[in-house]
């Protein structure tokens, strides 16, 4: 692998890893600190609404500024960010504006690690949906070590602990790209930002698969938002009365999601890329709501949390290795920002519904929610569209605009 790809590969290890652990310490602080699921559904979506701004509008002013640069900047500004959290934010309304901040900067920082990433898998020599596939094993990896030790640190310590140490993730994120990745990224464009923009919308309205792909994912976030965000800390708390066990759900599901990486990894070049998807994506989503809904143990639910995660361990690098190979190298930033934008819009969504749905009935909410969720992940087998996945197009290297930005001659696999 090149130095630039293991750059990123760490900075992304250790700042997603602190990422994990605050998406398990800032629930619990604020419905500690407030006693309001409502509030927890605010914070959530103060977050992922500002991040989802900032992919979506982004691309161009990374096109323009450089990729290496904005990645280091915007790490280490979401550090004071993120740090200053809970020495302030006892004062809800400055909570909200610190947690807001800290969302948009990250949302600029990981839409350039996304490039970045994408450069240096072109040049390694390394199959496409191979390194995507350890990057998500990887990120797997970080819910597997940062919920279960963020559930421990609270119990020992207290949340704000937990975000002190997410704040030294993200300046160690920086500093890794500073060092590791060389200074190349930029596109250099000179495009005039909106005609960017347009090249970006305009591509997604191009390619049938790509877009849905996104209202799939604008769905399943939607409801993992809720999920994660609201209904399983609200459970954690009223069902079993512990923050572990909250951790050792999401570690649940990072364990068999590793396993799963690990064995798609080695065969990911020779399995049918449709069939893992659509199935995984099954097995993934629903049961994980349905559970919790009628049983008041932890067990069956850290069992099923745990084949969930064995089913959608193929699913990101599916969809990653699509994106890499059907998006033209010089539209990366905006169309993965623009996706980003609306695959994550669902989140902000979620977190509300989450916490309207959670304070009227909890096991209605897990129902209600999870027969969505199912609903959503059985779309892929009604049209032949989806089939594409298994479909690897030629380099896509063609102008803005043309029509060849859209793959119209794949070859198969």
């Amino acid at each position: 692998m090149k130095r630039g790809m293991v750059g990123v590969l760490v900075a992304n290890v250790v700042s997603v890893t602190g990422t994990r652990m605050s998406a398990v310490a800032l629930p619990w602080f604020v419905l500690v600190s407030t006693g309001s699921v409502a509030k927890m559904g605010v914070v959530a979506a103060a977050e992922t609404l500002p991040y989802v701004l900032a992919c979506g509008l982004g691309g161009p002013l990374l096109d323009r500024l450089g990729y290496r640069r904005v990645s280091i900047v915007a790490d280490a500004a979401s550090a004071a960010a993120v740090l200053a959290i809970p020495f302030l934010g006892l004062n809800f309304s400055l909570l909200v504006g610190l947690v807001a901040v800290a969302g948009g900067l990250r949302g600029l920082g990981d839409t350039s690690k996304r490039v970045i990433f994408r450069q240096s898998v072109m040049t390694s020599g390394v199959d496409v949906t191979r390194a995507t596939s350890i990057n998500d094993g990887l990120l797997r990896l970080t819910t597997l070590l940062g919920a279960p030790l963020a559930g421990l640190l609270i119990a020992a310590f207290d949340a704000q602990t937990v975000l002190i140490i997410d704040a030294g993730t993200f300046g160690f994120g920086a500093a890794a790209i500073a060092i590791a990745v060389p200074a190349i990224a930029s596109t250099g464009s000179a495009e005039p930002y909106l005609k960017a923009l347009r090249g970006g919308f305009s591509y997604l309205r191009q390619d049938r698969l790509v877009a849905g792909l996104l209202v799939i994912f604008f769905c399943t976030n939607l409801f993992d938002s809720a999920y994660g965000s609201v209904l399983i800390p609200l459970w954690a708390k009223e069902v079993i009365g512990s923050p572990v066990a909250l951790g050792l759900v999401s570690a649940s599901f990072a364990v068999g999601a590793v396993l799963g990486n690990v064995v798609f990894t080695v065969v990911a070049p020779r399995v049918p890329r449709f069939a893992t998807y659509a199935v995984g994506f099954v097995i993934g989503g629903a049961p994980r709501f349905l559970v919790p809904a009628f049983t008041d143990e932890a067990w069956p639910l850290y069992l099923v949390s745990f084949i969930a995660g064995l089913g959608m361990a193929s699913v990101n690098p599916i969809i990653g290795a699509v994106m890499f190979e059907r998006v033209p190298e010089h539209m990366l930033a905006r169309v993965q920002g623009l996706g980003t934008a609306v695959a994550w819009g669902g989140i902000p969504v979620g977190a509300l519904i989450g916490g309207w749905l959670g304070g009227i009935d909890l096991a209605v909410a897990f129902v209600v929610l999870g027969i969505g969720y199912l609903v959503v992940t059985l779309v892929p087998f009604t049209h032949p569209i989806w089939r594409q996945i298994d479909i690897k197009p030629e380099p896509a290297t063609a102008a803005v605009g043309e029509q060849a930005a859209a793959p119209q001659q794949p070859i198969r696999t």
